[in-house]
């Protein structure tokens, strides 16, 4: 799973608890880093397993200076399905305008989630998902290609990113739902479409929809 720069600004600005590793040496660090990393160098990873949270549920976005999928598998393999890898790592967080911070990164993680006020019960989803309603939209906010490969019936897709520049497409007269596969992109949108004056909330759990719209709903 592959997170875009844009994400993670959103994920920074907006402080949503997230785990942020970076696993370059450290002479490369010293350089700069992102804002609010570790520093787990990739060939020390294996060894730094009892450093992760004990949720299992926590975002955790790993970057270096390319896509490294031997440390994704490694911390998917450990329980964390919320875990991806920046898209290009440190020379796509600059040139998208990411700024890094200089000096002595942590080496310790700490994962602390606030409360997240806007939040569906899977219930009701379920039962919006299920019967529809006439005052409700439900937006899928993943990826295109994410979308492609199977979508809830009758939801429009708007990736996260493009919300703010596609405010013409979202219905400003119904309530808005969001979801994407683990909530976190979802509370994103949610936050953006907020700002903009709608009525919205978010589905804050774990989502896989088949290319039938079939779905399976677990909690985080």
């Amino acid at each position: 799973m592959v997170s875009e720069p844009a994400a993670l600004q959103d994920f920074i600005g907006k402080e949503i608890a997230h785990v942020l590793v970076d696993l370059r040496d450290s002479s490369a660090v010293k350089n700069g880093f992102i804002p609010g990393a570790v520093s787990i160098p990739a060939y020390e990873l294996l060894k730094a397993k009892d450093r992760f949270p004990a949720d299992k549920s926590a975002p955790i976005v790993l970057y270096g200076d390319g896509v490294d999928s031997d440390a994704f598998k490694t911390v998917r393999n450990w329980g964390y399905k919320d875990t991806s890898v920046l898209n290009g790592g440190v020379n796509a967080w600059t040139k998208s305008g990411g700024k890094l911070e200089k000096g002595t990164p942590g080496t310790v993680i700490s994962y602390v989630p606030k409360p997240r006020p806007g939040e569906i019960s899977i219930e009701e989803f379920k039962a919006i998902a299920e019967k529809g309603s006439p005052g409700i939209v439900i937006l899928d906010v993943r990826d295109t290609d994410e979308a492609m490969n199977g979508m809830l019936a009758g939801a429009i897709n708007i990736p996260a990113g493009d919300i703010t520049k596609r405010l013409e497409d979202v219905p400003k007269n119904k309530e808005i739902i969001t979801y994407c596969n683990t909530g976190l992109r979802a509370e994103s949108a949610y936050e953006d479409l907020k700002g903009a004056g709608y009525k919205v909330r978010f589905l804050n759990a774990l989502i896989q929809i088949d290319k039938d719209g079939k779905y399976e709903i677990t909690k985080k």
